[in-house]
């Protein structure tokens, strides 16, 4: 039987479509992309694919899809990175994206929720809202915390959905302390300052390893580039800014 097309929704400037696109390479599915900037999002995909307008956005089946097509309703559709990882894992179960274990996988989910509960309002939240620096180093040191002692990846050092979650996040977060000139919200020379603390103070040294190694993987090297990143951040940011003048 042939697979399904999967059509995938998606922004650079977002960690959420990235999570996806590193399943999708991980589990070695083929997908279609269209791809828009979140500054100049099209006014079809709102009104012809997703009302909410968000990404990332996943079509399984159906036709080859072009931008400004409606995918057909009848199709399986969805929304929430999160949930499309699930999706994904059940749907492929041989490419292994989450563990057969029951425990391990609920440990996934647990993961998965620290990241949304704890890492992302600390990196939202120290960039952009002004919080302490030390928010962001407890948010990593959480995280930290999680992974397995030595090396490896979040679930018993198995490649999984639970490090698709996080690490689209984490490197944003170290993309966006990079951008000179800064557009985060921090004092004159706390980025770099924060910066070096996570790539090189001996306190994150696990989360330096778990960063090295999840980013030898081909999927990430393939799904990352973050000079285009900070080149669509950037006016994405400014953008932003103009529209609160």
């Amino acid at each position: 039987m042939a697979e399904k097309r999967i059509t995938l929704y998606s922004s650079e400037e977002s960690p959420y479509p990235h999570r996806v696109t590193l399943a999708l390479e991980e589990a070695n599915i083929p997908y279609d992309t269209i791809d828009f900037e979140l500054v100049d999002k099209p006014n079809w995909y709102k009104e012809k694919v997703y009302p909410t307008a968000l990404v990332p956005y996943l079509v399984y089946g159906g036709p080859k899809l072009q931008p400004g097509d409606s995918p057909s309703p009848e199709l399986p559709q969805l929304g929430e990175s999160l949930v499309i990882l699930e999706f994904l894992a059940d749907t492929f179960p041989s490419a292994r994206l989450l563990p057969a274990d029951s425990f391990l996988r609920a440990k996934a989910r647990l993961f998965c929720r620290a990241v949304e509960e704890t890492y992302n309002p600390a990196f939202v939240g120290t960039c952009f809202k002004q919080a302490p620096m030390e928010d962001l180093c407890a948010a990593v040191e959480h995280m930290q915390g999680l992974l397995p002692s030595d090396t490896g990846f979040a679930l018993g050092g198995e490649w999984s959905i639970a490090d698709a979650a996080f690490l689209p996040i984490f490197l944003r977060t170290l993309a966006f302390l990079e951008l000179d000139p800064p557009i985060s919200r921090l004092a004159p020379g706390v980025a770099a300052e924060v910066l070096a603390t996570l790539r090189e103070a001996p306190r994150f040294a696990r989360m330096q390893r778990y960063l090295e190694e999840s980013m030898a993987r081909p999927s990430a090297k393939k799904t990352w580039d973050p000079a285009s990143f900070k080149a669509k951040a950037a006016r994405h940011f400014e953008a932003a800014q103009a529209e609160m003048k």
